[in-house]
């Protein structure tokens, strides 16, 4: 894949392609995240046999951006906002109509959205407000996040497969709040499985900051996995 980095939407992109790709990554990154991205691609690249193409997207301001509703903080003193819809907008009405001649995609190709963190409960919070995106690639997502849960057992998501991700050691933290991720993503998994979503739960040995690079790459390459089996099916 030839990596390039530019501008989509007014918003800053570093993009990972293949020729005429038949699958496209769409990933909100912070600055910091860029050589995680990077050793992300390289393992898509040498696991994944369709054509595919990675978007890392740049979000200013990750605590609100991200985030679906205004939320208290959970680690120092930064709160969360409620920036979710205005990032969600700027996919579906400013990247993603300029993909096709950024990347020249083969028609018929197939939008998927994921992440990891807080980005990866923003590409879940997504699929519940579009089928813009047919799959959900979410990695160790932040489903501890204040109220997520009430608002997962009353919606169903919109995408056609949802991968879900944790750490083994992600719960064992003295954080009351974030010590609820593992009751919450057993939840979640649940109630995709209950509404018939094709959905997995992978658990993955370590902490919360242990290899976010490759825990993404696999959740996207589990989504790639599905909708190709869907296509052969």
């Amino acid at each position: 894949m030839q990596r390039r980095a530019t501008t989509i939407a007014g918003t800053t992109c570093v993009t990972y392609a293949d020729d005429s790709p038949r699958h496209i990554l769409l990933q909100p990154v912070d600055h910091r995240d860029l050589d995680d991205v990077d050793r992300e691609a390289q393992l898509l690249q040498d696991s994944c046999k369709a054509p595919l193409a990675l978007v890392a997207f740049e979000v200013p301001e990750w605590n609100d951006d991200l985030s679906p509703w205004e939320a208290p903080p959970a680690f120092g003193k930064r709160g969360f906002g409620s920036g979710a819809q205005h990032t969600l907008d700027l996919i579906l009405n400013g990247i993603l109509p300029e993909l096709p001649t950024a990347l020249q995609p083969q028609p018929g190709q197939d939008a998927i959205l994921g992440g990891y963190s807080l980005a990866a409960l923003f590409s879940l919070w997504c699929s519940y407000h579009t089928d813009a995106f047919a799959a959900v690639a979410a990695a160790s997502p932040s489903v501890w996040f204040p109220g997520w849960i009430d608002y997962s057992e009353g919606h169903r998501p919109l995408s056609r497969a949802v991968y879900l991700s944790l750490g083994d050691r992600e719960e064992r933290t003295r954080n009351a709040v974030v010590s609820t991720v593992g009751s919450c993503i057993r939840r979640q998994h649940e109630l995709l499985r209950a509404q018939g979503v094709p959905c997995t739960l992978e658990w993955n040995a370590g902490g919360h900051f242990q290899d976010p690079g490759s825990r993404t790459a696999r959740a996207f390459l589990w989504c790639i996995d599905t909708l190709e089996a869907e296509r052969t099916a």
